[in-house]
């Protein structure tokens, strides 16, 4: 018996051994800093400006003291709408990032105070809803907001999305300073959410309205061990499409359950639908599931998923979600320019499902989705600055299409819905922790930016460093530096638009595919290396200050889209790198829109260190057209834009 005992143990562990060396692991945040380059100044943008921005808007629009009001600090009644606590709670997750990036005091003795409100606003059994504990159990006015008991709307009231967010902002600043003050306060509510939902009697099934806890407590679950936030989690998605709680949001609205992604269980659901956000986000906690629990059935749901998405259903930005009726998506290949919705936060949750989708995987493809998205469409919702978002990001505008609510054609310093800025604020910040990961023994340089990191490879500590000029240059400089000489597998992601490839499902193309080969040097010295599923893959024993030389050429590159597309027909948009550009009337007579250019027009690079923030601006060779990046534009006012453009005779 003790000898059986003893080989089942044996197996189980090497069982999750095995598991252990083919996941994924992201080189955590703090592991990894930047000193120059792109990323370093919009990480300095981040830390000086838009983080300290979005805190002052969360005070000036009083959804701070909503938390001072429940918790009886503070006299006075709930301000704004259901879903700002989470504003804050993704503000407070960003600035934990920042204190990761660069330590500072003053912001780590600011969300301490926070930290106090929230606590205070939290009720004793660690429910935390700040409209319901000022309000109380409401009907009349606030019925459809928070219902007549705790979770009776949860399709419209945003309970749980909003402790998603806390729970997320809880283990940033639990990583950043070591301290539990806000993790007990996520715990506390969690505990409270395992012992309210469920299958066993007494306890409520519900289909969350908008995805996010979903996310927050496999988070969750890996910083504590607790396995019941795991389940809880498993229970919330497996519920979808089988519950007969539908919500009076839906008759009210007129919304139907696919708008929730409530339509049928998730292991049948084969296309992106519904709001888009809430979507990526059900799909980003499926994929994050996966590499804890292996599910065939949802692996081949979330596959099909993310096909319809990523080959009918996404702009050439890297923006999804086309239609404003539901911020959701539309029909295959419906993909309106002038009015397309494509929000910024449907743009960060692709980048948030797309990188636990290559965690799950190990597959180059989805990250080179993150990186169009990354430079692109998440990009392009936040002004160079970093105090000015746009909530909607068409693919041409006249300058006065504005959606009717200020979003479509100027940038605001803030939004009564304020997802998208607060969005920024978290996610900007935390980059870094997207650039390289491991798998067993392997390195792995996913992103390229100017950086230093420090990871561990076969239980030995290991320093990288990028130099680069990247998105402006493709010469890329990495010193590999072991404690001590180590062998072990070293791999870099060739991104697909080096090998000719715009996006993966071809609903992008470009006109001409053909590519220069990579340059690669290992000390100074020519070298081969072998490319495998999007990685080239170097084998050898590391010894301090080896160094690894890529060179990745970057022509200007004319895209065509899909057929299917009816509104890209006759048309073509330009790129170079992971980079797409749009003419803007600043820089074009004030005309953008009617700007032909044909299949022999040729653009040259030229580096403007002045302008918007130090930008690669394209000029045509008779020097009639300026092209700027996509990203860019709506930084000096509303005016014309255009990223797709009329093939010229």
């Amino acid at each position: 018996m003790t000898k059986y005992f003893a080989i089942t143990l044996f197996s189980i562990f090497t069982f999750f051994s095995n598991i252990q060396a083919q996941t994924v692991h992201p080189v955590p945040l703090k592991n990894v800093k930047t000193s120059q380059g792109f990323w370093h100044q919009r990480l300095e943008t981040a830390r000086n400006v838009t983080v300290p921005h979005s805190l002052r808007q969360c005070e000036e629009s009083e959804r701070i003291d909503n938390f001072a009001v429940a918790g009886g600090l503070k006299k006075g009644v709930f301000k704004g709408v259901r879903f700002n606590d989470s504003d804050v709670f993704k503000v407070v997750e960003g600035a934990a990032y920042v204190l990761q990036n660069q330590y500072d005091p003053k912001l780590d003795k600011y969300l301490d105070s926070l930290i106090t409100l929230f606590s205070a606003a939290q009720e004793p059994d660690g429910y935390l809803y700040t409209i319901r504990t000022i309000n109380k159990d409401t009907t009349g006015a606030y019925d459809w907001i928070a219902g007549p008991y705790r979770y009776s709307f949860e399709n419209g009231s945003h309970e749980l999305y909003n402790v998603g967010h806390l729970y997320e902002a809880a283990i940033a600043h639990y990583e950043a300073t070591g301290k539990k003050s806000l993790l007990n306060v996520a715990i506390k509510n969690a505990d409270h959410l395992v012992k309210t939902f469920g299958n066993k009697p007494g306890q409520l099934v519900v289909v969350p309205g908008h995805e996010e806890i979903e996310i927050a407590l496999i988070r969750l679950y890996r910083v504590t061990g607790k396995k019941e936030y795991l389940d809880l989690s498993q229970f919330f998605i497996e519920m979808r499409g089988r519950s007969d709680k539908r919500s009076l949001y839906l008759d009210e609205h007129k919304l139907g359950p696919a708008y929730f992604q409530d339509q049928v269980p998730f292991v049948r659901q084969r296309e992106a639908a519904g709001h888009a956000v809430r979507a990526q986000y059900l799909y980003t906690s499926v994929a994050d599931l996966l590499t804890i629990r292996d599910n065939p059935k949802m692996n081949m749901a979330l596959d099909s998923i993310w096909e319809d998405a990523t080959y009918r259903k996404q702009y050439i930005t890297g923006g999804v979600g086309a239609r404003e009726d539901g911020e959701a998506f539309d029909k295959p290949y419906i993909l309106p320019n002038d009015n397309a919705y494509a929000e910024t936060c449907a743009a960060i949750a692709n980048l948030l499902w797309n990188h636990k989708m290559y965690l799950n995987t190990g597959e180059s493809k989805y990250m080179d989705v993150f990186e169009r998205t990354l430079y692109n469409g998440f990009l392009g919702g936040m002004s160079v600055k970093g105090n000015q978002f746009f909530y909607v990001n068409p693919m041409s505008s006249d300058g006065k299409n504005d959606f009717g609510k200020g979003e479509g054609a100027i940038r605001h310093e803030w939004f009564g819905t304020a997802c998208c800025p607060s969005n920024v604020a978290r996610f900007l910040p935390s980059m870094p922790g997207y650039i390289y990961a491991t798998k067993g023994n392997e390195l792995i340089v996913n992103l390229f930016a100017d950086t230093e990191a420090t990871l561990t490879v076969n239980n030995a500590p290991v320093k990288i460093d990028q130099d680069t000029n990247y998105p402006w240059e493709g010469s890329i400089k990495i010193t590999v530096s072991p404690e001590k000489p180590a062998n072990f597998p070293l791999s870099i992601r060739i991104p697909g638009w080096a090998t000719g490839e715009a996006i993966p499902g071809r609903l992008y193309t470009y006109t001409d595919s053909t590519s220069k080969p990579i340059s690669l040097l290992l000390n100074g010295k020519k070298t081969t290396a072998s490319i495998e599923r999007g990685y080239l893959r170097l084998i050898r024993s590391w010894k301090k200050g080896d160094v690894i030389e890529l060179v990745l050429d970057m022509p200007v590159r004319k895209v065509l889209s899909d057929k299917k597309i009816k509104t890209n027909q006759g048309k073509l948009a330009i790129e170079r790198g992971p980079v797409l550009y749009c003419a803007e009337g600043h820089d074009n007579n004030g005309k953008a829109l009617t700007i032909p250019i044909s299949q022999i027009d040729t653009f040259t690079p030229h580096y403007q260190k002045d302008m918007l923030g130090g930008i690669n601006l394209l000029r045509s060779s008779d020097s009639k057209t300026t092209l700027i990046p996509y990203y860019a534009w709506a930084n000096r006012g509303a005016n014309e834009m255009t990223v797709w453009f009329n093939t010229a005779p």
